[in-house]
């Protein structure tokens, strides 16, 4: 799994709950993410929505672009829970739409089911 997050102290919250269950990789933007996932596989991608140079959308068109990259879950996990801001990437297909406020057995939870279900 991997984490992008331009909140540093959110993304190591996030990268100390996941390290125990899954190998985590992380990237403070989206320029990070992508070169990151040029190199190295990820069966799913956390992604911030509000992200400086290139926002969680414009990464996620920028991976379901690329052959690579294209085929790589991602769920947004963001502070913006208001509708315009979910119906701005629907149509982009993210495997799901989290806000930061999950807690950490939520997010496991919600984890597990996305992997069991692609088994």
């Amino acid at each position: 799994a991997m984490i992008v997050d331009d909140d540093i102290t959110y993304m190591r919250t996030v990268y100390e709950w996941l390290k125990n269950d899954y190998h985590v990789g992380m990237a403070s933007n989206g320029v990070q993410a992508i070169s990151y996932l040029a190199k190295n596989k990820a069966d799913l991608v956390l992604l911030d929505y509000e992200m400086p140079i290139a926002n969680g959308p414009q990464v996620l068109s920028m991976l379901k672009n690329d052959s690579e990259t294209g085929q790589i879950p991602v769920m947004f996990l963001t502070g913006h829970g208001d509708k315009d801001s979910v119906l701005s990437v629907v149509s982009l297909s993210p495997a799901d739409y989290l806000l930061k406020t999950i807690d950490k057995p939520t997010l496991l939870n919600k984890l597990k089911d996305f992997f069991d279900r692609k088994r």
